[in-house]
């Protein structure tokens, strides 16, 4: 508390010492000189105390907040408003987490959320876009653009690969051992695995780059303004319907997820139940056809059938599923049985008969075969039933459990709720000047804005940075899975809603479309990025080299582009 006290007075201290002052004047000379003959005393100016550093003025935001034109004094406010915009992400990312742990996923997980977490970058987007005079706005939207660009590339280069660094662990078989880190920086032999979830966030954060690729079609084929203006008017709809669309799945996704994990323990069942009824002495499950061997099926269900009145109930089905012993996943053994009464008893008297057994063993036994990985065409059953065991349990393991999640001491939800809403609005209110004092340092360095909001906001706005190397650092499958969805929800909605934003501040203030060097390494980073998250849960580490080495490329990418090709 106190460093954010300080903070809110040093801009008041630092008014006194860069805001233009002047010296009172002494009205009435001749009052109190004596002449010395020469009939004109020169009248004395105002003395500017500032003007050894600057001879300029500028224009103090909201009438009262300090501004300075001199390079050290911009720089000075930069560091002040990006340290009050960087706890106010900080509070709203701790804020989130309360609300999220209060009130649960759906509206609040799925809506609520991921707008906010866009809310630092949006209102700095919308300073630069509302600032002053068409002119005006159209030189400070570099400022809103390189946030945009530079918040995407950091957090898919520097932020990817230092959670690659925090989060690595041995690996052994095809996936990395949670909190088992002994190979030290193996570049091969230290790995992260994510779920299968976390892959699918990666897609979509593919395809929230698409209006990007539409509102630089003009650019590319030299169209008319009028059909550059409706191409970003387009763009506008389809980012706001992405936006909409995105939040959907966010509310639904918790609901397809528990399906997905209850279809899978169900598989992994079928699996444990082939297994531990295979039999080499009542003979094979498979004829030498291919087909489920009836027979066997049979004598399988005599001896399961204690009782011999010839029917299976729910109580002997619980006795053969507790003699299975499923250690790999936490399975409710009541939940089993009545899927598989569920999924046999089409009588539905809560009683299993000899021949909806053998119906029912027979689809198991045909999913297994189709679904497990053959080495030749001989129906072996001891190989088949391994492999769609395997199959099942790997892709449990990849999907995680919706159980084990990370559940914190929240303290003082209330106050911490409200404290983030504040430090919301207080970063809400410092966007607009530090916009200005990036402008204004630009102006005095002679540094392209562009660069400034490139390189130093993304790390101020960025809530993420902290939160997802902390989880990182746990070194388990699941919260390397939550970090990287993190970081792919985090440029999903900075590609649909930040964008949103800002294609209306282009669109109904009339400003021009001028950032295809941004844009095309935006599309660059993501799809590198992407492409690679979408089709492999495991990242050796080697690969944190390449993230780290994209974000110079990056720089460098659209500095020639801007300044030797001269695409801007």
């Amino acid at each position: 508390m106190a460093k954010t006290i300080a903070f809110f007075l040093i801009p008041i201290f630092y008014l006194t010492l860069t805001s233009p002052a002047q010296s009172r004047p002494i009205s009435d000379l001749s009052s109190v000189m004596v002449s010395d003959g020469i009939q004109a005393v020169e009248k004395p100016t105002f003395i500017q105390l500032n003007s050894l550093i600057s001879s300029h003025t500028c224009d103090q935001t909201y009438g009262f907040l300090p501004c300075t034109t001199t390079v050290f004094g911009n720089v000075f406010l930069i560091l002040v408003y990006g340290y009050l915009m960087f706890l106010a992400a900080k509070f709203l990312s701790d804020g989130s987490e309360i609300l999220l742990q209060i009130l649960g996923p759906g509206i609040i997980g799925g809506l609520f959320l991921p707008v906010l977490s866009s809310v630092p970058d949006a209102a700095v987007i919308l300073a630069s876009g509302l600032s002053g005079s068409k002119d005006t706005a159209q030189s400070q939207v570099s400022v809103g653009m390189g946030l945009m660009a530079g918040s995407t590339v950091m957090l898919l280069t520097i932020l990817w690969g230092s959670c690659l660094l925090a989060g690595k662990c041995d690996i052994e078989g095809s996936t990395a051992v949670d909190l088992k880190d002994t190979k030290r920086f193996s570049l091969t032999g230290s790995r992260v695995s994510t779920e299968i979830w976390t892959s699918y966030a990666a897609r979509i954060m593919i395809i929230s780059a698409i209006p990007f690729i539409i509102v630089q079609l003009p650019q590319y084929f030299l169209t008319a303004a009028s059909s550059s203006r409706l191409v970003i008017l387009i763009s506008l709809i389809i980012s706001i319907s992405l936006v909409l669309s995105y939040c959907l799945y966010q509310v639904f996704q918790p609901l397809i997820q528990k399906g997905r994990i209850a279809y899978l323990r169900h598989k992994h069942v079928i699996s444990g139940i082939l297994k531990h009824l295979r039999s080499d002495t009542l003979g094979r499950f498979f004829t030498d056809d291919g087909l489920p061997n009836i027979d066997v099926i049979q004598k399988l269900f005599s001896t399961i059938d204690e009782d011999s009145d010839g029917r299976l109930s729910a109580k002997e089905l619980r006795a053969l599923i507790v003699g299975i012993q499923f250690e790999e996943i936490d399975m409710n053994i009541n939940d089993a049985v009545e899927q598989v009464l569920k999924d046999m008893d089409k009588s539905e008297d809560s009683f299993i008969d000899v021949h909806e057994f053998v119906a029912g063993i027979s689809r198991w036994l045909i999913k297994a075969k189709h679904s497990a990985k053959r080495r030749d065409g001989t129906p072996m059953t001891p190989t088949i039933l391994n492999d769609f065991d395997q199959r099942a349990r790997k892709e449990y393991d990849l999907l995680g459990d919706e159980n084990d999640e990370v559940v914190e001491s929240i303290g003082n939800p209330k106050w911490k709720a409200s404290k983030a809403v504040l430090m919301l609005l207080m970063g809400a209110v410092c966007s607009d000047p530090l916009v200005d004092a990036v402008d204004n340092f630009s102006t005095a360095s002679s540094v392209p804005s562009f660069f400034i909001s490139f390189i130093i906001l993304p790390f101020v706005t960025s809530s993420e940075v902290v939160s997802t190397l902390t989880f990182a650092s746990r070194k388990r499958l699941r919260t390397a899975s939550l970090t990287y969805s993190e970081i792919y929800g985090s440029v999903t909605m900075s590609n649909i809603l930040s964008l949103s934003v800002f294609l209306g501040l282009v669109y109904f203030r009339q400003l021009t479309w001028n950032f295809s060097a941004e844009v095309l390494v935006i599309l660059l980073v993501c799809f590198v990025t992407g492409l690679i998250a979408s089709f492999r849960t495991t990242f050796p580490l080697w690969l944190c080299l390449v993230a780290y080495a994209l974000y110079p490329l990056s720089l460098l990418f659209v500095s020639a582009l801007d300044y030797v090709l001269g695409w801007s």
